[in-house]
């Protein structure tokens, strides 16, 4: 008997796979930055979300509700970040 293969995760990676993507936008290592999804309340580390990366953007879901906690879409002259799936993003200060 043939495995039915759910291509959504066969797509999916982690948000580790976005880690320049985020560099560039938040001019900082975002793997390691906690952020709590809007959906389910879980809390962890950006580096833990599941990312759909082959789209005409990227999407970051949380891991445990698969809720969209981040689009990002970029475009020649812009990036577009929607962060409304995250309750907050904590980011560590340089000191």
């Amino acid at each position: 008997m043939d495995e039915i293969t759910d291509i959504n995760r066969e797509l999916m990676l982690d948000a580790n796979a976005t880690a320049g993507l985020l560099y560039e936008i938040f001019g900082m290592d975002m793997t390691a930055a906690l952020g709590e999804c809007f959906s389910c309340g879980n809390q962890a580390e950006m580096g833990t979300l599941l990312a759909f990366t082959h789209g005409p953007g990227v999407v970051l879901r949380c891991s445990m509700c698969e809720h969209v906690v981040i689009r990002i879409v970029k475009t020649p002259d812009e990036i577009f970040l929607d962060a409304r799936g995250a309750v907050y993003v904590r980011l560590k200060r340089e000191k």
